[in-house]
């Protein structure tokens, strides 16, 4: 297999929100927030440089997310390259609920794709890449947003992992509130009983189905359709600042969610509105100088191969 040795790729991925409120483990949202890894190939050796978030505390060898997505794209298309170099610029916030390492895995996954040449695309098609990057991440959501931009439904039948994109509303406004101190998924999902009421599976159905149209259709529904009766409540405790800056917006009239794991806060906005952006950052300052209020758009584009 030909590798463009010669010729780095840099691969552009979105910060993610998965859950949206009731959408849990299914529903994704791709954000205007990036990490962006340059990857090439080298005679020997491996060689990891990060700037940006994580930039202390991410190990530099086999053991970082790219370079095991890298490992095992390469090991699908069917070769090994005989080293490695990649320089990792890090927008997107790690441990905060953002699908960090979604962006991670993808990158690596695409990066490698890229660098093994033109035979590659047919070891690895775009729904191999979904089923290995969902394999590696063990769960779809914040891999199918950031694949494929927009807002993703995923799903995981028994053939693999699935996922369909639509088009939210143009003046659709997330506003990200990032407080200071992150939270593990792994601690998160601790927080989560085993088995919840039916009462509270079926109204959590119907809101994850009222917010698909609120997302797509009508905005005016989107405080009624990010109400959830699955996770937020369980993970309170947890996350005491993020659960009470939750309902200081969701008070005001705003639909404010933790953004998947947490302990972000998404508040979900539209252009032209009121309450809108302006809204959060001021009930935000109000809740202490523990958050950072950063308004964004929807990234409608996902993973993004980039011209060098």
């Amino acid at each position: 297999m030909a590798r463009r040795a010669d010729q780095p790729v840099t691969v552009r991925v979105p910060a993610t929100s998965a859950n949206l409120g009731p959408g849990f483990d299914s529903l994704g949202l791709a954000l205007s927030l990036h990490d962006t890894v340059r990857a090439r190939v080298l005679p020997s050796g491996l060689q990891v440089t990060v700037t940006g978030a994580g930039a202390d505390e991410l190990e530099r060898g086999e053991g970082h997310l790219v370079i095991r997505a890298m490992r095992a794209a390469f090991e699908v298309i069917g070769a090994q390259p005989p080293g490695i170099e990649i320089f990792c610029g890090n927008d997107v916030p790690q441990g905060f609920g953002l699908g960090s390492s979604a962006a991670a895995i993808v990158s690596g996954v695409l990066a490698a794709r890229a660098l093994a040449g033109a035979d590659a695309d047919a070891a690895l098609p775009d729904d191999a890449v979904l089923q290995l990057a969902c394999e590696l991440e063990g769960h779809p959501d914040n891999i199918a947003a950031c694949l494929l931009g927009g807002l993703t439904i995923s799903w995981a039948p028994e053939a693999g992992a699935r996922a369909a994109r639509l088009t939210p509303l143009a003046g659709l406004a997330p506003v990200l509130c990032v407080p200071a101190v992150p939270l593990s998924t792994h601690a998160a999902r601790r927080a989560l009983p085993a088995q919840v009421p039916h009462a509270d599976a079926a109204a959590n159905s119907a809101r994850a189905a009222l917010l698909i149209a609120a997302l797509t259709l009508q905005p005016d529904l989107l405080l009624a359709g990010t109400e959830d009766f699955l996770h937020q409540s369980y993970r309170a405790a947890a996350m005491p600042a993020t659960a009470a800056l939750i309902e200081r917006l969701r008070t005001a009239g705003i639909a404010a969610v933790v953004s998947g794991a947490g302990p972000s806060v998404l508040a979900l906005t539209v252009s032209g509105t009121v309450p809108g952006p302006a809204e959060v950052a001021s009930i935000a300052a109000e809740a202490g100088p523990l958050w950072r209020v950063l308004p964004l758009s929807v990234d409608t584009e996902g993973a993004v191969l980039l011209s060098d």
